[in-house]
Protein backbone atom coordinates (compact mmCIF):
# COMPACT_ATOMS: atom_id res chain seq x y z
CA UNK A 1 0.00 0.00 0.00
CA UNK A 2 3.13 2.27 0.67
CA UNK A 3 4.71 2.21 -2.53
CA UNK A 4 1.21 2.61 -3.96
CA UNK A 5 0.93 5.84 -2.12
CA UNK A 6 3.94 6.93 -3.04
CA UNK A 7 4.09 6.25 -6.79
CA UNK A 8 0.73 7.99 -6.97
CA UNK A 9 2.16 11.00 -4.95
CA UNK A 10 5.47 11.23 -7.51
CA UNK A 11 2.65 10.67 -10.33
CA UNK A 12 0.80 13.78 -9.50
CA UNK A 13 3.93 16.03 -9.06
CA UNK A 14 5.35 15.15 -11.78
CA UNK A 15 2.43 15.71 -13.75
CA UNK A 16 2.03 19.22 -12.20
CA UNK A 17 5.40 20.37 -12.82
CA UNK A 18 4.47 19.53 -16.52
CA UNK A 19 1.37 21.80 -16.10
CA UNK A 20 2.42 24.45 -14.07
CA UNK A 21 3.16 27.32 -16.72
CA UNK A 22 0.90 29.51 -17.58
CA UNK A 23 1.27 32.97 -19.28
CA UNK A 24 1.10 36.21 -17.00
CA UNK A 25 -1.90 38.06 -16.43
CA UNK A 26 -2.22 41.38 -15.68
CA UNK A 27 -4.32 42.23 -12.63
CA UNK A 28 -5.23 45.35 -13.05
CA UNK A 29 -6.45 44.70 -16.36
CA UNK A 30 -8.77 41.76 -15.30
CA UNK A 31 -9.39 42.20 -11.87
CA UNK A 32 -10.13 44.97 -8.67
CA UNK A 33 -9.91 44.86 -5.13
CA UNK A 34 -13.21 45.45 -3.63
CA UNK A 35 -13.05 45.37 0.05
CA UNK A 36 -10.46 45.77 2.77
CA UNK A 37 -9.66 49.28 3.22
CA UNK A 38 -6.22 48.70 2.16
CA UNK A 39 -5.70 44.80 2.86
CA UNK A 40 -5.62 43.97 -0.77
CA UNK A 41 -2.80 44.96 -2.62
CA UNK A 42 -2.26 44.66 -6.35
CA UNK A 43 1.79 44.88 -6.68
CA UNK A 44 4.81 44.10 -9.11
CA UNK A 45 3.11 46.40 -12.20
CA UNK A 46 0.06 43.88 -12.12
CA UNK A 47 2.00 40.60 -11.61
CA UNK A 48 1.29 39.82 -8.37
CA UNK A 49 -2.16 40.60 -6.22
CA UNK A 50 -1.94 40.02 -2.15
CA UNK A 51 -4.99 39.54 0.48
CA UNK A 52 -4.52 40.36 4.12
CA UNK A 53 -6.61 39.59 7.43
CA UNK A 54 -6.37 41.19 10.89
CA UNK A 55 -8.18 41.14 13.53
CA UNK A 56 -10.53 44.39 12.26
CA UNK A 57 -10.89 43.19 8.89
CA UNK A 58 -9.82 40.67 6.20
CA UNK A 59 -10.06 41.92 2.12
CA UNK A 60 -11.12 40.15 -1.40
CA UNK A 61 -11.01 40.93 -5.23
CA UNK A 62 -13.34 40.09 -8.22
CA UNK A 63 -13.20 39.61 -12.11
CA UNK A 64 -13.97 42.73 -14.17
CA UNK A 65 -15.74 40.34 -16.55
CA UNK A 66 -18.83 38.29 -15.61
CA UNK A 67 -18.91 34.73 -17.45
CA UNK A 68 -21.21 32.03 -19.15
CA UNK A 69 -19.26 29.40 -18.80
CA UNK A 70 -15.72 29.14 -18.49
CA UNK A 71 -12.25 27.97 -17.48
CA UNK A 72 -10.55 29.73 -15.16
CA UNK A 73 -7.47 29.83 -13.54
CA UNK A 74 -5.34 30.88 -10.36
CA UNK A 75 -1.51 30.35 -8.92
CA UNK A 76 -2.14 30.86 -5.15
CA UNK A 77 0.24 30.65 -2.02
CA UNK A 78 -1.99 30.34 1.30
CA UNK A 79 -1.33 31.77 4.15
CA UNK A 80 1.62 30.11 6.23
CA UNK A 81 2.20 28.65 9.15
CA UNK A 82 -0.63 28.82 12.41
CA UNK A 83 -3.64 30.13 10.19
CA UNK A 84 -6.27 28.13 11.92
CA UNK A 85 -9.39 29.44 11.99
CA UNK A 86 -8.93 31.57 8.47
CA UNK A 87 -10.40 30.88 4.97
CA UNK A 88 -8.96 31.57 1.58
CA UNK A 89 -12.13 31.66 -0.89
CA UNK A 90 -11.94 31.46 -4.73
CA UNK A 91 -14.76 30.50 -6.44
CA UNK A 92 -17.07 31.86 -9.29
CA UNK A 93 -20.70 33.07 -8.20
CA UNK A 94 -23.88 34.95 -9.54
CA UNK A 95 -26.07 36.93 -7.56
CA UNK A 96 -29.56 36.95 -5.61
CA UNK A 97 -30.98 34.00 -3.52
CA UNK A 98 -30.97 31.63 -6.21
CA UNK A 99 -27.63 32.03 -7.19
CA UNK A 100 -25.47 29.60 -8.49
CA UNK A 101 -21.70 29.09 -7.25
CA UNK A 102 -18.73 27.09 -7.83
CA UNK A 103 -16.50 27.15 -4.56
CA UNK A 104 -13.18 26.32 -3.59
CA UNK A 105 -12.35 27.32 -0.07
CA UNK A 106 -9.37 26.85 1.97
CA UNK A 107 -9.45 26.02 5.79
CA UNK A 108 -6.64 27.32 7.46
CA UNK A 109 -5.15 25.03 9.69
CA UNK A 110 -2.72 24.94 13.11
CA UNK A 111 1.07 24.65 11.62
CA UNK A 112 2.37 21.37 10.68
CA UNK A 113 -1.37 20.24 9.79
CA UNK A 114 -2.47 19.76 6.18
CA UNK A 115 -4.57 22.75 4.53
CA UNK A 116 -8.19 20.96 3.70
CA UNK A 117 -9.23 22.06 0.55
CA UNK A 118 -13.52 22.18 0.67
CA UNK A 119 -15.39 22.25 -2.69
CA UNK A 120 -19.41 22.83 -3.28
CA UNK A 121 -21.63 23.24 -6.02
CA UNK A 122 -24.80 25.67 -5.89
CA UNK A 123 -27.60 25.45 -8.09
CA UNK A 124 -30.62 28.36 -7.81
CA UNK A 125 -29.25 28.67 -4.10
CA UNK A 126 -28.77 25.50 -3.03
CA UNK A 127 -25.89 23.92 -1.94
CA UNK A 128 -25.16 21.07 0.28
CA UNK A 129 -22.95 19.48 -2.43
CA UNK A 130 -19.73 19.22 -0.12
CA UNK A 131 -16.48 17.46 -1.18
CA UNK A 132 -13.27 17.91 1.18
CA UNK A 133 -9.32 16.74 0.29
CA UNK A 134 -6.04 16.84 1.37
CA UNK A 135 -3.49 18.31 -0.64
CA UNK A 136 -0.30 15.87 -1.53
CA UNK A 137 1.86 19.18 -1.10
CA UNK A 138 2.05 22.21 1.22
CA UNK A 139 0.03 24.78 -0.16
CA UNK A 140 1.61 27.65 1.52
CA UNK A 141 5.45 26.75 0.35
CA UNK A 142 4.86 28.11 -3.03
CA UNK A 143 2.41 28.79 -5.94
CA UNK A 144 -0.15 26.08 -7.17
CA UNK A 145 -2.49 26.66 -9.62
CA UNK A 146 -6.56 26.33 -9.04
CA UNK A 147 -8.53 25.95 -11.92
CA UNK A 148 -12.28 25.15 -12.40
CA UNK A 149 -13.72 24.28 -15.73
CA UNK A 150 -17.50 24.89 -16.23
CA UNK A 151 -19.16 23.82 -19.58
CA UNK A 152 -22.95 23.27 -20.21
CA UNK A 153 -22.38 19.56 -19.56
CA UNK A 154 -19.31 19.67 -16.78
CA UNK A 155 -17.64 21.66 -13.48
CA UNK A 156 -14.37 19.94 -13.37
CA UNK A 157 -12.03 21.05 -10.18
CA UNK A 158 -8.38 21.04 -11.19
CA UNK A 159 -5.52 21.45 -8.79
CA UNK A 160 -2.47 21.60 -10.89
CA UNK A 161 -4.18 20.32 -13.66
CA UNK A 162 -4.95 17.47 -11.70
CA UNK A 163 -8.45 16.47 -11.70
CA UNK A 164 -10.58 15.86 -8.13
CA UNK A 165 -13.76 16.53 -8.84
CA UNK A 166 -16.38 16.84 -12.14
CA UNK A 167 -19.51 17.49 -11.54
CA UNK A 168 -22.10 16.95 -14.13
CA UNK A 169 -25.06 17.94 -16.32
CA UNK A 170 -28.04 15.58 -15.12
CA UNK A 171 -30.72 17.94 -15.87
CA UNK A 172 -32.41 15.10 -17.91
CA UNK A 173 -32.83 13.37 -14.37
CA UNK A 174 -34.28 16.77 -13.12
CA UNK A 175 -31.08 17.87 -11.37
CA UNK A 176 -30.06 20.86 -11.51
CA UNK A 177 -27.19 22.79 -13.10
CA UNK A 178 -25.74 26.15 -13.50
CA UNK A 179 -25.97 27.21 -16.87
CA UNK A 180 -28.59 30.26 -16.79
CA UNK A 181 -26.61 32.40 -14.35
CA UNK A 182 -23.89 34.71 -15.49
CA UNK A 183 -21.19 34.22 -12.98
CA UNK A 184 -18.07 36.64 -11.91
CA UNK A 185 -14.86 35.41 -9.97
CA UNK A 186 -14.57 36.51 -6.53
CA UNK A 187 -11.37 35.67 -4.12
CA UNK A 188 -11.18 36.74 -0.16
CA UNK A 189 -9.60 36.14 2.89
CA UNK A 190 -11.54 36.10 5.68
CA UNK A 191 -11.91 34.97 9.53
CA UNK A 192 -13.92 32.14 10.28
CA UNK A 193 -13.02 31.20 12.92
CA UNK A 194 -16.57 30.13 14.24
CA UNK A 195 -16.10 27.08 12.38
CA UNK A 196 -13.32 26.27 9.70
CA UNK A 197 -10.53 24.89 11.69
CA UNK A 198 -12.04 21.51 13.30
CA UNK A 199 -15.46 22.89 13.37
CA UNK A 200 -14.21 26.20 15.54
CA UNK A 201 -12.50 24.34 18.18
CA UNK A 202 -9.47 25.90 17.05
CA UNK A 203 -9.87 29.27 17.67
CA UNK A 204 -7.51 32.09 15.29
CA UNK A 205 -4.68 33.78 16.72
CA UNK A 206 -4.59 36.77 16.22
CA UNK A 207 -0.86 37.64 17.07
CA UNK A 208 0.72 35.67 14.25
CA UNK A 209 -1.68 38.57 11.94
CA UNK A 210 -1.92 40.03 9.79
CA UNK A 211 -2.19 36.95 7.70
CA UNK A 212 -1.30 36.87 3.54
CA UNK A 213 -2.75 34.97 0.63
CA UNK A 214 -0.74 35.46 -2.83
CA UNK A 215 -1.67 35.66 -6.38
CA UNK A 216 -0.13 35.63 -9.95
CA UNK A 217 -1.22 34.25 -13.32
CA UNK A 218 -4.90 34.87 -13.07
CA UNK A 219 -6.46 33.71 -16.36
CA UNK A 220 -9.74 33.57 -18.01
CA UNK A 221 -10.39 31.56 -20.85
CA UNK A 222 -14.62 32.54 -21.49
CA UNK A 223 -17.91 33.10 -22.89
CA UNK A 224 -17.84 36.88 -21.30
CA UNK A 225 -21.37 37.80 -20.71
CA UNK A 226 -22.11 41.34 -20.80
CA UNK A 227 -25.95 43.48 -21.97
CA UNK A 228 -27.27 40.17 -22.02
CA UNK A 229 -25.62 38.51 -24.34
CA UNK A 230 -22.21 36.07 -24.60
CA UNK A 231 -19.26 36.79 -26.31
CA UNK A 232 -19.28 33.01 -27.70
CA UNK A 233 -21.81 33.78 -29.73
CA UNK A 234 -22.58 30.90 -31.99
CA UNK A 235 -19.15 30.06 -32.15
CA UNK A 236 -18.88 28.97 -28.84
CA UNK A 237 -18.43 25.17 -29.73
CA UNK A 238 -15.17 26.22 -31.47
CA UNK A 239 -13.10 26.49 -27.97
CA UNK A 240 -11.98 22.96 -26.95
CA UNK A 241 -12.95 23.74 -23.13
CA UNK A 242 -16.12 24.30 -24.13
CA UNK A 243 -17.04 20.61 -24.99
CA UNK A 244 -14.01 19.00 -22.57
CA UNK A 245 -14.45 16.04 -20.35
CA UNK A 246 -12.29 13.89 -18.75
CA UNK A 247 -10.94 11.07 -20.39
CA UNK A 248 -10.17 7.50 -19.34
CA UNK A 249 -6.97 8.63 -17.97
CA UNK A 250 -8.03 11.63 -16.86
CA UNK A 251 -10.99 9.63 -15.17
CA UNK A 252 -8.42 7.09 -13.72
CA UNK A 253 -6.48 10.38 -12.10
CA UNK A 254 -9.03 11.74 -10.37
CA UNK A 255 -10.56 8.20 -8.46
CA UNK A 256 -6.72 7.76 -7.34
CA UNK A 257 -7.24 11.40 -5.77
CA UNK A 258 -10.22 10.83 -4.24
CA UNK A 259 -9.15 7.22 -3.04
CA UNK A 260 -6.21 8.51 -1.02
CA UNK A 261 -7.06 12.60 0.09
CA UNK A 262 -10.76 13.17 0.06
CA UNK A 263 -11.79 12.64 3.45
CA UNK A 264 -15.41 14.23 3.04
CA UNK A 265 -17.79 13.04 0.41
CA UNK A 266 -21.62 14.27 0.65
CA UNK A 267 -22.50 11.44 -1.53
CA UNK A 268 -21.65 9.09 1.37
CA UNK A 269 -22.95 10.78 4.46
CA UNK A 270 -26.14 8.67 5.14
CA UNK A 271 -26.31 10.73 8.77
CA UNK A 272 -26.21 14.30 7.12
CA UNK A 273 -29.47 12.76 4.17
CA UNK A 274 -31.57 9.90 5.93
CA UNK A 275 -34.35 10.27 4.05
CA UNK A 276 -31.72 9.12 0.88
CA UNK A 277 -28.46 10.63 -0.63
CA UNK A 278 -29.06 13.03 -2.96
CA UNK A 279 -29.78 11.68 -6.31
CA UNK A 280 -26.81 12.59 -8.83
CA UNK A 281 -25.08 10.25 -6.22
CA UNK A 282 -26.38 7.36 -7.60
CA UNK A 283 -25.41 8.34 -11.23
CA UNK A 284 -22.10 7.52 -12.98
Amino acid sequence: MASSSSSLLASLLAFSLLNFIASATNFFQNCEVTWGNGRGQILNNGDLLTLSLDKTSGSGFQSKNEYLFAKIDTQIKLVPGNSAGTVTAYYLSSQGSTHDEIDFEFLGNLSGDPYILHTNVFTQGKGNREQQFYLWFDPTADFHKYSILWNPQHIIFLVDDTPIRDFKNHEKEGIAFPKDQAMRMYSSLWDAEDWATRGGLVKTDWSQAPFTASYRNFNEDACVWSSGSSSCGSGSNSQPWFSQELDSASQATMKAVQNKYMIYNYCTDKKRFPQGLPPECSLP
